[in-house]
């Protein structure tokens, strides 16, 4: 992949490196059940753009895949030296998930929509309504 136009991508240690190359189709927040449990954190932040417009660049021997039983659609990649999640290609489909946290650098979308808005926790405050702080709250 050239790398002009492209977004690097990395885990929290740096063994596992990537790049994708804009346009993404889609940025949503999903605020579903199972992506509650996987980030461990009131909604996922999830980029889209296909398999094509991804490239591993270090490590990819380092990211191991769940796929959950079941489900049609829903799997998780992660570091397995630090843990961070990881890009993976969505199943029954030629498109990558790219867990927007993960790049280097923004990204080409701003976050189009949330989903599975019916299922967000319950304890969900939407992040206008609190305080700011530029490092450590009180």
């Amino acid at each position: 992949m050239s790398q002009q136009h492209t977004i690097a991508g990395s885990c929290l240690c740096g063994s596992v490196r990537f790049e994708i190359r804009p346009p993404s189709t889609a940025f949503r927040y999903c605020h579903c059940t199972r992506c509650q449990k996987a980030t461990g954190a009131a909604h996922a932040a999830n980029m889209f753009l296909p398999q094509g417009q991804f490239q591993w660049l270090a490590g990819e021997a380092l990211v191991k895949r769940f796929d959950l039983p079941g489900a049609k659609r829903f799997a998780v990649s992660f570091c397995t030296q630090c843990g961070t999640r990881m890009p993976h290609k969505i199943p029954g489909t030629e498109n990558m998930l790219i867990p927007a946290g993960v790049l280097d650098a923004a990204p080409d979308l701003k976050p189009d929509g949330s989903i599975f808005w019916g299922s967000k926790a319950a304890w969900y405050v939407e992040t206008t309504a609190l305080p700011k702080f530029e490092e450590y709250g009180k």
